[in-house]
């Protein structure tokens, strides 16, 4: 009993130290002033965000924008990456393994400096070609091993049963594996998007003018003190965020049918 309510005790601790400053966040986007002491409750900062901040939405449309099309290639490639390492046998693929692994541990901005000598060596012009080269780089190994980890439960007589009824290697891809995959896929490129999608460090070295992607507006306004506005955005993106999560079994479902 004792140990219950110490595990209780610090499972709600824990909640309490993640969800009160997004509560308090919430709360100071409704403030009628810039300063932290509540001052009367406003909508004066969700409409300056919609009405007078076009720097925001733009950056917010980059992010956008690369952040799908990004997740969309690393997807593929991830996908298709997995199903090659899982079910193909060829020489070096441990190390495949391994080297594909490395992004995943290689800190953010070694990654970033990484990239940035990469393109000023092929003379690269630096923007949203080179943001969007960086996040399907280290988005790909992230769809690879969620992908692989659903592999690794996959029952290949249902394979050998779609052999044995006349499909061949593509079809069988098409029609069994690639519908069984499907959760693990959606998965991958949620995880992608939104991985991309609030990236900072990485993004930050291989920006070129004119390219800044939300995570650096945001950066730009909150050097000199966190403004409402920022509050009022970071409340939209939480709402955005929720409303993903909670449609992600229904998207699951439907791409299974």
């Amino acid at each position: 009993m004792n140990r219950r309510r110490t595990s209780l005790f610090f499972f709600i601790l824990s909640m309490i130290f993640f969800y009160l400053p997004l509560v308090i966040l919430v709360m100071y986007s409704f403030n009628e002033g810039r300063s932290s002491t509540w001052q009367g409750f406003s909508m004066k900062w969700y409409k300056e965000l919609f009405l007078y901040s076009d720097n925001i939405w733009k950056a917010f449309k980059y992010s956008l924008i690369i952040g799908v099309l990004s997740s969309t290639i690393s997807t593929l490639i991830g996908t298709l990456g997995a199903i090659g390492i899982h079910w193909y046998n060829f020489k070096h693929k441990n190390y495949l393994k391994v080297i594909t692994f490395l992004p995943l541990v290689i800190p953010d901005i070694i990654l970033g400096v990484s990239l940035l000598i990469m393109f000023a060596t092929v003379k690269l012009e630096l923007g949203l070609t080179s943001i969007f080269i960086a996040h399907t780089t280290f988005n790909i190994p992230f769809v690879l091993f969620i992908v692989l980890s659903r592999l690794g439960e996959f029952d290949y007589s249902i394979v050998e049963a779609a052999y044995d009824l006349g499909a061949n290697e593509f079809q069988t891809l098409k029609k069994v594996i690639l519908p069984m995959l499907m959760p693990a896929i959606i998965s991958g490129f949620l995880m992608a998007l939104t991985l991309s999608f609030d990236d900072f460090v990485t993004t930050f070295f291989v920006a070129g003018p004119g390219s800044s992607t939300l995570p650096l507006r945001i950066y730009s306004m909150i050097r000199l003190g966190v403004s409402p506005v920022v509050n009022a955005l970071s409340v939209l993106l939480i709402v955005l965020s929720i409303a993903l999560t909670l449609s992600t079994k229904s998207l699951q479902k439907y791409f299974v049918k």
